[in-house]
């Protein structure tokens, strides 16, 4: 019963007594919190949409874990690859090459990184990034030239296209007609990938395992193995689990630890910016105290009465606590959809743009997580509540008596 004359006070007093409809401080109010929220929530779908692409960008060009050579390239690496395989946990073991070269187009040369990988574990891997060609190309010689695929910015900057010949400058030495000269192969361009992190896309170029180590001179040694899991979370562990088991032979590494410090980064400032913004939300409660103040103000009489009918100091903290809750309620619902439909067409239609030379990715992406769709409603809600207390207690401590002395 206390709560039924409770919600429906609360509801009378949301009213204008002028017009049909919410008052104007009562709109006021909700917009308050509306606004606070869908700032909140966009700010972090965004700080987690760059998260997650970021993450998903550098795990389609880079291993999970990859274990390495710890006094230089891995010898009778096959054996290791192979029981690596058979772990649960882990998708598939390929060997790599990585090295430093000097790439060059006519007048135009460029240092990159030269990775050697198996033509088809690329495939599988990096296939969706191909804007042309394929990386199974790799794998076949066109007129004894082994063939290269590039990052789309790399090739731009080289004026390369499908079919052109590169010259790959090597700073090992190698005894030539007039001495010691640096090595120089030729390669064929057989496609072009597009991560969309201008790290990549301008600093990396593929050929074959076996074009990478006769052009490094590494026989049949690799740099190390690149290893995929089911589950990407279990890389720091599988990663301490193998270092304890192969000793310190070899050097294991995740892509956490690999990456440490840009999503430690990037962890911190999604908190900060949450501390940040709900300050917002702090403004809009403000808005609700000075609405309750003002309505308790107003409304003395009507709480004289109710006291005079036996209505309890508890019943009448219940109409002003639920009039501030309703308020949060009805502007976190607002901002929610708003938060949510704006972080849509943020990801959908890609209405940002980045220059990729400066920032990591082409756009700004935006992705709603549970976790913080909860958090960001239960932050909203609770400051609402909080927001009640002091009006409801002053409405509460009314006397019933003074506000009707002289009626």
């Amino acid at each position: 019963m206390r709560l039924g004359y409770s919600l429906f006070i609360a509801l009378r007093y949301l009213g204008s007594r002028r017009r049909k409809g919410l008052s104007f401080n009562t709109l006021v109010s909700i917009g308050g919190v509306a606004l606070g929220v869908c700032t909140l929530l966009v700010v972090l779908a965004v700080m987690s949409g760059f998260h997650q692409d970021l993450q998903e960008k550098i795990l389609g060009v880079n291993a999970h874990v990859v274990v390495l050579g710890a006094q230089g390239p891995l010898q009778n690496y096959q054996a290791l690859a192979q029981a690596l395989r058979q772990r649960p946990q882990v998708l598939s073991a390929s060997p790599f090459v990585l090295g430093q070269v000097m790439l060059a187009r006519g007048g135009a040369a460029q240092g990159v990184y030269l990775r050697g990988v198996l033509p088809s574990e690329a495939q599988a891997e990096m296939g969706r990034f191909m804007k042309e060609g394929s990386l199974s190309a790799l794998a076949q010689r066109h007129e004894g030239l082994a063939g290269i695929v590039l990052g789309r910015e790399l090739a731009l900057r080289l004026g390369a296209f499908q079919g052109d010949v590169l010259r790959l400058l090597s700073p090992r030495m190698e005894l030539g007609p007039l001495g010691m000269l640096p090595k120089v192969r030729e390669f064929r361009v057989a496609g072009v990938f597009e991560v969309g992190m201008f790290e990549y896309d301008s600093n990396l170029a593929l050929v074959s395992l076996q074009a990478a180590q006769e052009f490094f001179g590494l026989g049949d040694r690799v740099t190390g193995l690149q290893l995929r899991l089911r589950d990407i979370y279990q890389a720091p562990q599988l990663a301490r689990t193998l270092q304890e088991q192969l000793g310190y032979t070899v050097v294991v590494r995740d892509w956490v630890q690999m990456n440490r410090s840009l999503f430690a980064a990037l962890k911190l400032e999604k908190l900060a910016m949450f501390v940040i913004l709900v300050l917002i939300i702090l403004v809009a409660a403000f808005n609700i105290v000075s609405t309750l103040m003002m309505t308790v103000l107003q409304k003395e009489r009507d709480i004289a009465i109710l006291r005079a009918m036996g209505a309890s100091r508890r019943g009448i903290m219940g109409v002003f606590m639920l009039q501030g809750l309703l308020i949060g309620l009805v502007g976190t619902a607002i901002g929610l959809a708003g938060g949510l439909g704006l972080s849509y067409l943020l990801d959908a239609y890609q209405l940002i743009k980045l220059p990729p030379d400066v920032y990591y990715l082409s756009h700004l992406p935006a992705r709603i997580n549970v976790g913080d769709f909860l958090l960001v409603s239960a932050s909203a809600l609770l400051i609402a509540f909080l927001a009640t207390l002091w009006p409801a207690w002053q409405a509460a401590s009314t006397s019933p008596i003074e506000p009707l002395r002289y009626e």
